[in-house]
């Protein structure tokens, strides 16, 4: 400011110095006092002029914004444009800060597996990130600033979202889906600001399906263990309240024997499948040799054909030559699958019929055990559930053998364990062949 000021006073003296020397020329020396006060005014005017110009085009520079022009270099002005640019270049950088800031929060919520929708106070869609967008069956552009309830007609969601009770979440099908894997979502609505609602959905699909998965396990286990109860009691009430003959006693007896086996298998089956779920993976310190796992699983093969088949022609099991190799993992899960997987061939092929049981090692180095059998086949519409839980193709069948339904969902889970897969084919009419294979560093080759 100083300066300023001291540029004016030097300017004005100029004008007085130069106008009184002017007038002392041309009209004498008595006129010198007014030709310096005249200059001294004259120079004052220009003085402002050019001043206020400056201050014009400062002005015009920040009304258009443009940071990197020149408005003024020195003085006052080209200080409060420095100033300004200074301003406008931390505004700028701060705008581009929180736009990449929010285009980094778009794309977090863009990526989020949950659906994320806004709603302005008037109730139609602000944004949407494209997970709600599918969920719904939208297009996040096309309906953006549509009436939220113009668009979800779903019943629930109408009632939900006119009642007002945002306190709970609303589950409804999700839209835009195969109809052989239908879906379901909840959808909660958080009031937030002037009137705006954020819209929040996720996918409880698998939530639903393991909740049904629960339910039906219990029924299943309670249908399984009531069945053989019931048996046990009317024996037991008959035995109790008839004289039996020494026959009939043993009969009931024998019979009341089976149920209660029958009970601890599926007990057993059950605490295996909990061991199996509840454990870290098998390691590679234990092994078994392939031969001594198949002359263990052989013995018990062929005395349950002899159970299952005892009033017709006898079955045919071949149990392969083993290759001189070691499975490393569990040997005990190991051969609890094996043994399930050639027990249930027994189970399902008729009298006469044909059970091959090999143990190979393949060019890649894994192993693959592989059961085939010439029994009724499986239709191609039950393949894909028979590892669940108490699924059988043949109910009946299943427990007059003494089946508890779970012997394929514990292979499922050995193999799963030890890094392999289970494949099962079948053709109705030919047979069924299930065939595990092992990865190559569970699977050692025995020297000598």
């Amino acid at each position: 400011m100083f300066w300023r000021l001291f540029n004016f006073v030097a300017v004005q003296l100029s004008g007085a110095l130069i106008g009184a020397g002017l007038a002392d020329w041309v009209f004498g020396s008595r006129y010198a006092a007014a030709g310096g006060l005249t200059g001294a005014l004259l120079f004052a005017v220009a003085w402002f002029s050019l001043d206020l110009a400056r201050g014009e085009r400062v002005l015009n520079w920040l009304k258009g914004g443009d940071v990197l022009g020149a408005a003024a270099r020195y003085g006052l002005w080209g200080e409060v444009a420095a100033r300004a640019r200074k301003l406008i270049e931390q505004r700028d950088t701060e705008k581009d800060q929180a736009r990449a800031q929010l285009a980094a929060f778009l794309a977090a919520i863009q990526a989020s597996p949950n659906g994320v929708m806004i709603l302005d106070p008037r109730n139609r869609i602000e944004w949407s990130n494209q997970t709600a967008a599918e969920q719904f069956g939208i297009d996040a552009e096309r309906d953006r600033l549509q009436p939220i309830v113009n668009l979800i007609r779903d019943p629930a969601f109408i009632d939900y979202f006119h009642r007002e009770d945002f306190e709970r979440e609303v589950i409804i099908n999700a839209k835009q889906q195969p109809a052989s894997r239908p879906k379901r979502m909840s959808v909660q609505i958080h009031p937030y600001g002037e009137g705006s609602r954020l819209l929040i959905t996720r996918d409880v699909t698998a939530i639903e399906q393991a909740e049904a998965m629960r339910r039906d396990f219990v029924a299943n286990v309670s249908h399984e263990i009531r069945t053989p109860l019931t048996v046990l009691a009317g024996f037991v009430e008959t035995m109790q309240e008839l004289p039996l003959e020494r026959a009939e006693r043993e009969r009931y007896l024998g019979l009341m024997a089976a149920q209660s086996k029958r009970m601890q298998s599926l007990v057993a089956d059950l605490l295996t499948l909990s061991q199996l779920e509840g454990s870290p993976p098998p390691g590679v310190e234990e092994a078994i040799a392939a031969s001594t796992l198949l002359e263990r699983i052989q013995p018990d093969t062929e005395a349950l054909s002899r159970l299952v088949g005892a009033a017709g022609p006898p079955q045919h099991i071949h149990f392969a030559p083993a290759p001189a190799i070691e499975l490393l993992g569990s040997a005990s899960e190991l051969h609890s699958a094996f043994a399930n997987l050639a027990q249930n061939a027994v189970r399902y092929t008729p009298a006469g019929g044909t059970i091959e049981v090999s143990l190979a090692l393949l060019d890649n180095g894994r192993a693959v055990f592989k059961v085939t059998d010439s029994g009724p086949g499986i239709p191609a519409e039950h393949l894909a559930r028979l590892t669940e839980r108490f699924y059988r193709v043949d109910k009946s069948r299943s427990r007059d053998t003494g089946g508890t339904g779970l012997g394929l969902a514990i292979v499922k889970h050995v193999v799963q364990r030890h890094g392999g897969e289970l494949h099962i084919a079948s053709v109705v009419g030919q047979g069924s062949t299930f065939t595990v294979s092992l990865p190559a560093h569970r699977v050692r080759r025995i020297k000598g």
